[in-house]
Order: C-alpha cells, then structure tokens, then sequence
C-alpha cells in the first residue's frame, strides 16, 4: 500500500485554540483510495515548520503529501514558500486546476497561493485550510496521483515501463 500523508498548517490548530477540520477530511479521501495514511499531522503556520514536516514525512516514506492551510495572503501563510524548499520540479497544472475548482463555490479561491511538485519520488499539493476547499480539492489530487507516481518511478506516460 502506498503511503501517504497530510500535514495541517495553522497556528491555532497547533496550539490546541481550533480542531483540526481540513486535516481529517484529507485523510479519510486518501485512506478511501487505498493509501495507507495515518491521522494528520498539525504544524505552526510559517515556511520553516512547514519544510520540516514535509522532509519528515518524505523521510518516513510518504510518497503522496498533501497539505493544508497556509496558503493564503495572511503575513504568516507561508506553506507555498516552505513547499518550493523541498520540491524539486513544480506541477503548475494541479495547482490552477485546484484555483479553478474552487473558484466556482467561492471567488476568494483565486487568492489560494498554494503549489504542487514533485521530491524525489513523492508528489506534494498543497490545498487552503478550509474543510470545504479540502473536500472539493481531494478528487483532483487522486485524479492524477497514481499516474504521477508511476512517472516519478520512471513509467512511460502509458503507464509501462520506460
């Protein structure tokens, strides 16, 4: 079984002041499809916590990232710049598509900075904090997250071997 992870970012739901409400429903979309994830990870907002937890999760073998919160405009949302410090090659597409998705429940999505790429063998994707956002974005991670992992691990774009 493939594994997976999902990383919260928030200062509240760090601190204990906020339930986690994204977290939860990213993990119960993966454990859905057959990944093996366990309960979310939460971390304070900020680049730094962020490249922690996900280099943390990469080392624990996590080949599918996804986070959330963090994405926004506010001075501490930062996910996208801790996510560029680990990922080596971006995957603009999944990130617009997500933009796109959202932007037809509400306009305020086009604010969402977050990104997507790929480190080493893993694909990360950062989602907004929104349980709502989460459960809108989920379906287009798992869209393409078995193809992208078959691509990191060297498959042609038909799914066979290179």
């Amino acid at each position: 079984m493939t594994a997976a992870a999902v990383i919260t970012v928030s200062d509240r739901s760090a601190a204990g002041a906020r339930p986690d409400a994204g977290g939860p429903v990213a993990v119960a979309a993966l454990r859905e499809a057959g990944f093996a994830c366990a309960d979310a990870a939460i971390v304070p907002d900020g680049a730094a916590s962020v490249e922690r937890a996900l280099r943390a999760a990469l080392d624990g073998g996590a080949r599918l990232i996804v986070t959330t919160g963090g994405t926004g405009i506010a001075p501490r949302d930062e996910t996208p710049e801790g996510t560029r410090a680990v990922i080596d090659r971006e995957l603009p597409g999944i990130a617009e598509e997500l933009r796109r998705r959202g932007i037809a429940s509400t306009p305020a999505a086009i604010l969402s900075r977050g990104i997507a790429g790929a480190a080493g063998d893993a694909l990360i994707v950062n989602l907004p904090g929104s349980p709502s956002a989460v459960a809108e974005g989920m379906p287009v991670i798992l869209s393409v997250a078995r193809h992208v992992l078959a691509q990191l691990d060297g498959a042609d774009h038909h799914g066979g071997a290179a």
